[in-house]
Formats: structure tokens, C-alpha cells, sequence
């Protein structure tokens, strides 16, 4: 489904620094598993100096969450905290010789880590600000607070790129109209006094395809979604898992997925996934739901 660099895929079968770290005096835990995602990251700071000595990950997630842990680290072996501190996303993604969109939000993952590793050495309470803000996304627990610190740390423009970067409307797509809110207040602040920002893109980007002058019929529409699967599938199957089409009913897409997609702890990223390319592919707000969502008839 996504293309990854040479340096990624270097990093995910010879991950840099993985397993615990002993003698580390910083260490920073972001994510649940519960959500698809969890990194541990381990520091040993030389406390005359507060250079980093060595780092170590732990990580729960896909390829580019191993990927992005392990570049981590290796970019911040011999800086002092401080410089650490000014370590971006971008960076670790730049590092890594570009992450595909879909999977951005593992290097904020990242950087969110390297943040409250530094606090514990330094004896403060780390604190994202998450609990500040209303919760938007309550599929993957992504507030407000931090969609709006990573539309304005990456110049987000779009709900898509939003999801890409947070996983933030990946899920049910519930929390759209929340994230558009979002970008359009960032985007005022960023037109300045007196001008007018552009209203915030919906999910299907310049670049995605677009619908057609005349409505889709039901059976185009179906068409288009077995080839949005067909694509997807082979991905699927090398994991031992499929998926088929279950039912179109308006703007709900049901699926049914097989093998080990079935009950799998991502399956809310698989479904994210899916229903990012069935947006970009009908050029319509589509949600896609498991089969077991199907309302049962009276």
C-alpha cells in the first residue's frame, strides 16, 4: 500500500539500539497499545556535560514506528539536551529519506518521546498538554491541543494530512467536522489581522482524485470500492489476512475482514487505512465499518 526508502526499510529489518538500556537515567513512554502504538525510549545522559551518551527504544507498532525509534536514536547519540530538544519530526522523517504521509504521525511519535525522556532526567513532570484539550478523535484518543500543535509545527492544511500525522480521523471519520474547525482557527491565525484564510481542505487533496461531474450509481460506486480492496489486498494476505466487501449503504462502507485481520489489535488502522484510499478513490467522505457495525434488521 505505501512505498518506503532504501533507509527505512534498513532500519525496520536492523533496527539500531533496540531492547532495554541499562544505566539509563531518562526515559520517556508515549502511546498505548490500546491505540495501535507505544514507544518506550531510553536515555543515558552525562549529567557534567547532559550529553546523551547512548539511547535505546522499546516500540509496539508497524515498520515505520521501529524505523522512526530506531533513527531516533541514532540522532540524538552525542547531542547535548538541549540540542536534542530541538529535534523535529520532519527531522527523523528527513533522516529516514522521507516516511510515506500515511505513516507521519510515527515520527511526531517520536519526537513526543524524546520530549518526556528529557523531563525524567531532568526531574520534571513531562506533560503533552493532551489532557488540556477537548478529546476529538476518540477512536485514537488524539485531542485538540495536539492536532493543533502538529497542524502548526507542519504546516497541515488538510483533514487528511491531519489523520496522516495524528491518526486523528482515521477511524470512524466522526471527528471531521472537529479537525476542520481546528485548521480553519490555525489557518485565521496564520492569514493575520485583517485577512481572509482559506477555508480548510476536506480529505480528498489537490492531488486525489476527484468525483466525477455526474453522481456515481451504486454498482460504479461498488466497482471502484472492489478496486480500492483488490489494491489493498495483497498487502493483507502477506499477514495472513484479507478483506472483502460486506455492504454500501449510502456513505457507510461495511467490510468484512478475514484471517488475522479479524479481531487484530490494528485493526482501527487497517480500517483507517482502507478508508483513506476509499476517499481519495470516490472523492467523497466515506466511512468504512466492520461488518459487525451492520445495523440488524427488524
Amino acid at each position: 500500500m505505501w512505498e518506503y526508502s532504501d533507509k527505512v526499510r534498513e532500519h525496520f529489518f536492523n533496527p539500531r539500539n533496540s531492547g532495554p538500556l541499562e544505566e539509563a537515567n531518562g526515559i520517556g513512554d508515549v502511546g498505548s497499545i490500546q491505540c495501535g502504538d507505544a514507544l518506550r525510549l531510553m536515555l543515558r545522559v552525562e549529567p557534567e556535560t547532559e550529553i546523551i551518551q547512548d539511547a535505546h527504544f522499546q516500540t509496539f507498532g508497524c515498520g515505520s514506528a521501529i524505523a522512526s525509534s530506531s533513527a531516533l536514536t541514532e540522532i540524538v547519540k552525542g547531542m547535548t539536551l538541549d540540542e536534542a530538544l530541538k529535534v523535529s519530526n520532519q527531522n527523523i522523517a528527513d533522516y529516514l529519506d522521507g516516511l510515506p504521509p500515511e505513516k507521519m504521525h510515527c515520527s511526531v511519535m517520536g519526537r513526543e518521546a524524546l520530549q518526556a525522556a528529557i523531563a525524567n532526567y531532568r526531574g520534571e513532570v513531562w506533560s503533552d498538554d493532551h489532557e488540556e484539550g477537548a478529546l476529538i478523535c476518540k477512536c485514537f484518543a488524539v485531542d485538540a491541543v495536539m492536532i493543533e500543535d502538529v497542524v502548526k509545527a507542519n504546516n497541515l492544511n488538510t483533514v487528511q494530512e491531519v489523520t496522516f500525522y495524528t491518526k486523528a480521523g482515521g477511524g470512524c471519520a466522526a471527528c471531521h467536522e472537529g479537525i476542520e474547525e481546528i485548521l480553519a482557527k490555525v489557518m485565521s491565525e496564520r492569514a493575520g489581522p485583517g485577512e481572509v484564510s482559506p477555508p480548510p481542505a476536506c480529505p480528498a487533496t489537490p492531488e486525489a482524485p476527484r468525483p466525477p461531474s455526474a453522481k456515481l450509481t451504486l454498482v460504479q460506486k461498488i466497482k471502484k470500492i472492489e478496486e480500492v480492496l483488490d489494491a489493498v489486498r495483497p498487502m493483507l494476505q502477506r499477514d495472513h489476512g484479507d478483506v472483502e466487501l460486506a455492504d454500501v449503504q449510502g456513505k457507510k462502507i461495511y467490510v468484512h475482514l478475514k484471517g488475522a485481520c479479524s479481531g487484530c489489535m490494528m485493526e482501527a488502522a487497517t480500517l483507517g487505512g482502507i478508508q483513506q484510499k476509499m476517499i481519495e478513490t470516490l472523492g467523497e467522505l466515506v466511512q468504512v465499518l466492520p461488518s459487525s457495525h451492520m445495523p440488524v434488521e427488524a
